[in-house]
């Protein structure tokens, strides 16, 4: 055995490498991670894991065809990357090891017959910065605020580009008075930190929040934040474009209600 391999897996073997740092299924994030997985892989979804066999599970590229992928954009044809992650151990990072994972993806999506490859990056928390893939032969197509960026890697120059959908304001305002929280069991990060925001709203600011769990990948890309797979909205405005900490929302709370 090679001393870091990429392995394929699929719902039935995810578990023996862990998703996002959790192994056990006593915690429901994972529980609903994993079916979340099940239904996403009758879709084509793929989860590819960078694995040592000194410190286990280091990695993580999570990929999908374009159409059926959680962000808001208009992506058919390509192959389309939701998250990318590698180090748990500071060691892995700089490697190398996540443009092999990008390489596996690339490989699939030609022997698909895709357009290419395309993802969202920002600035900002959450997800995975522009400059790797800008190194990597990516480039920027169109980006929305705060600081989204939707980038694409073309077999062909000639061929079309992918899109974000946009009219965040207008999708945003139809949700109106009150708060509302849109959460995906993409990332199972969100599943305790939306139960203590819940609580948090209702015993300190005495609101009583909507929570949106998004059912299918038609629903996501309908999203009024280009994150496509968490927001928070109060009286028509997203206030959060990315999964927080209930610290972070009474904050946010907070200042919006001085």
């Amino acid at each position: 055995m090679k001393e870091v391999q990429i392995i394929d897996t699929d719902p039935d073997s995810i578990l023996t490498f862990g998703v996002c740092g959790y192994k056990n299924t006593k915690h429901e994030e994972l529980r609903r991670k994993i079916k979340w997985f099940e239904d996403r892989f009758k879709e084509g979804m793929k989860i590819k894991v960078l694995y040592s066999e000194k410190d286990g599970t280091q990695g993580m590229l999570e990929y999908i065809p374009g159409e059926y992928c959680w962000r808001p954009v208009k992506a058919s044809g390509y192959m389309f990357i939701h998250c990318i992650f590698v180090g748990f151990k500071k060691e892995y990072k700089g490697k190398g090891y996540a443009s092999l994972m990008i390489d596996e993806c690339l490989k699939e999506a030609e022997k698909q017959k895709m357009k290419g490859i395309a993802v969202v990056c920002r600035k900002g928390p959450f997800m995975a910065g522009s400059e790797f893939f800008l190194k990597n032969g990516f480039e920027v197509v169109d980006i929305a605020g705060p600081d989204f960026m939707l980038l694409v890697k073309k077999f062909d120059v000639n061929l079309s580009d992918p899109k974000f959908k946009g009219s965040w304001n207008e999708k945003a305002a139809q949700y109106g008075k009150g708060l509302t929280i849109i959460r995906s069991d993409q990332c199972p990060y969100s599943v305790k930190n939306v139960q203590a925001m819940v609580e948090t709203a209702e015993r300190i600011f005495n609101l009583k929040p909507r929570v949106i769990d998004l059912k299918d990948c038609r629903e996501a890309q309908e999203s009024p934040c280009p994150f496509g797979l968490f927001c928070i909205i109060y009286n028509g405005e997203v206030i959060s474009h990315h999964p927080i900490s209930n610290t972070r929302f009474i904050n946010i709370m907070s200042k919006i209600l001085e």
